[in-house]
């Protein structure tokens, strides 16, 4: 269920901002939404895996903070971010 190596590094090849960046918010962003549409597709199975759920809003709760943070600091890649992501914003 988790990122196998290969998903992480291009995700992260995909959204960082220069090379050899893992901490950026935009590459941070992506591998929780990655985590986040995986854990959603398990839950659909499996409706009563309480502990997958709660680690799945904790881990909405992360993405959130993320991007909130994001927002406050630079709005254009905040909204490229969830352009590129397909993410609702506000």
């Amino acid at each position: 269920m988790t990122l196998t190596k290969e998903q992480k590094d291009s995700l992260i090849n995909q959204f960082q901002r220069h090379e050899g960046d893992t901490g950026s918010p935009e590459v941070q962003v992506a591998l929780l939404t990655e985590r986040i549409n995986q854990l959603t597709n398990h839950l659909r199975m499996h409706k009563h895996d309480e502990s997958s759920r709660r680690g799945l809003l904790m881990l909405v709760g992360q993405r959130r903070r993320l991007l909130a943070y994001l927002r406050k600091k630079d709005y254009r890649r905040y909204v490229a971010l969830a352009e590129r992501l397909n993410l609702r914003t506000k």
